[in-house]
């Protein structure tokens, strides 16, 4: 089911955000609304089950206590085959990030770069909200951050990518744990720090635009 989702919402995300247009502004800003839309749909449904709405909000949230190895060893395989799809598909978004014609012209195959990619998202974003629940911010901020450590490469913020990733995600677990007062879940210590690093994103494409 968590495969499922991933994939109905990035095929639902990429049919909106796109448009005639690359620009990843309006892919974030259809994939919040969206997620937006599904989280009502689902604090709606689970309303009705008290049960299934504590498992929800636990969910939401974002949570590493998950007290045995065994879901982690089921999902690392999908992880794996879905990081191999992603090594595939870099040096077509390599080409893609000079535009869709200049991409052609280069030889890169767009269908077979787009359908890498989304296999590589639902892959890898399924296994690990079926194991953790939600990172919220986690999977958009890492990337952005890499960037500015190697440069536009996609191999390179892919292979930062897989580092940074999980170090700031074990450091908010760490903190949540013994840090702040109450042991908050890992994945409400990222999106405190995530939210402001997607406004300054979104603050720095504006200046640039105008």
């Amino acid at each position: 089911f968590a495969f499922a989702g991933a994939l109905l919402a990035a095929l639902v995300v990429h049919a909106v955000g796109r448009g005639r247009s690359n620009d990843p502004i309006r892919l974030v800003l259809a994939g919040v609304a969206f997620g937006a839309v599904l989280e009502g749909v689902g604090q709606g449904l689970a309303l009705v089950n008290p049960q299934a709405f504590d498992v929800l909000r636990g969910r939401n949230v974002g949570n590493l206590d998950i007290g045995t190895l065994a879901p982690v060893l089921v999902a690392g395989g999908f992880v794996a085959v879905g990081l191999l799809f992603a090594v595939a598909s870099t040096r077509g978004l390599n080409a893609m990030a000079l535009g869709d014609e200049v991409a052609t012209a280069l030889g890169a195959r767009l269908g077979l770069t787009r359908a890498l990619a989304l296999a590589a998202i639902t892959l890898t974003a399924g296994a690990a909200s079926a194991v953790a629940g939600v990172i919220v911010f986690l999977g958009l901020m890492v990337p952005h951050v890499a960037r500015r450590l190697c440069g536009p490469d996609q191999r390179w913020v892919l292979a930062f990518s897989v580092v940074l990733g999980p170090a700031i995600l074990i450091l908010a677990d760490v903190i949540g744990r013994l840090v702040l007062p109450g042991e908050l879940p890992a994945g409400v210590v990222v999106a405190f720090v995530g939210a402001p690093v997607l406004i300054a994103l979104a603050r720095r494409r504006r200046v640039i635009a105008l």
